[in-house]
């Protein structure tokens, strides 16, 4: 199928970044939030990181005005329906998420792909809440979008081979490259991070060591580019203890029990660099 317009639902730091390589690659997006200032907020990050690269001399300024012209701003999910493919990138909570394709799954035409950027909710449980589960499709995204090339396709047990092709042939538009992953709990990447990540928890809370002498054996004993802390921080806690209760929840193995650290910090509201303190502190 021809994808023209392409939307977004979410304006954050996932969804604006999926907006920008969606806008670079060519597309008409449609970028929707709750709220004006979420999405006034999302495109004034795209709008920086295009202003870097300008910068950097990896596009002019017309080039950059072109890419923005291409976001249209949205805060009615009904906007949706003139869309040909959507991606999902809200908050990873699956109440949410489920009812947001159900709202989806109403308003856009048959023929379009309704994609998740989840990283850990299963595949086939979001496509059963649908009536098209053979058009939905993980299409799961790194932080951050623009510079990361992964992205992890995610099949469900009723997703079409078409489906598939399409989210496939997407990725390569938007200058990523995909990799298949089968749908189980966290997939493959965050079936992985995460416990890491957790047990880096685990060594600050019994004091193994500190943030900063844990990271630091991470970045120069095993040449990681960031340490697990700092990683957490960036990725959000919120997220990082979400992610590890559906590890839990779905193998029942305790090797992915949330450390009870990371989940004071997330009661706390220490949620990392969006609310300026995490493992460690953001101006």
């Amino acid at each position: 199928m021809t994808i023209k317009t392409f939307g977004v639902v979410g304006a954050g730091q996932m969804g604006n970044g999926i907006a920008q390589v969606a806008a670079m690659s060519g597309l008409d997006v449609i970028m929707n939030d709750i709220k004006t200032e979420f999405i006034e907020k999302g495109i004034a990050n795209i709008a920086k990181n295009l202003s870097r690269n300008v910068e950097k001399e990896k596009m002019s300024e017309e080039e950059k005005e072109s890419v923005l012209s291409r976001i249209t701003a949205s805060v009615e999910l009904a906007d949706m329906k003139t869309s040909d493919f959507v991606v999902e990138a809200a908050t990873e909570n699956e109440v949410l998420k489920l009812k947001i394709f159900q709202n989806l799954d109403e308003i856009c035409p048959a023929h379009v792909i309704l994609a998740t950027n989840t990283s850990s909710i299963p595949i086939g449980r979001i496509a059963g809440a649908t009536k098209r589960p053979e058009m939905i499709i993980g299409m799961h995204f790194m932080n951050p979008v623009p510079v990361m090339k992964l992205v992890e396709v995610i099949k469900g047990l009723a997703t079409s081979e078409d489906t598939f092709n399409t989210t496939w042939e997407l990725s390569t538009k938007f200058g990523k490259t995909p990799a298949v992953a089968n749908d189980f709990p966290g997939f493959i990447a965050n079936r992985i991070l995460m416990p890491m990540i957790n047990e880096a928890i685990f060594c600050l809370y019994q004091s193994v060591g500190t943030c900063e002498d844990i990271d630091t054996v991470m970045k120069l004993g095993m040449n990681h580019p960031m340490g697990p802390l700092a990683l957490a921080d960036l990725i959000g806690l919120d997220t990082c203890l979400s992610i590890m209760e559906t590890l839990y929840d779905g193998f029942k193995d305790s090797k992915y029990r949330p450390c009870p650290l990371l989940r004071k910090y997330v009661e706390t509201g220490w949620l990392g660099r969006k609310t300026g303190r995490g493992f460690y502190q953001y101006d």
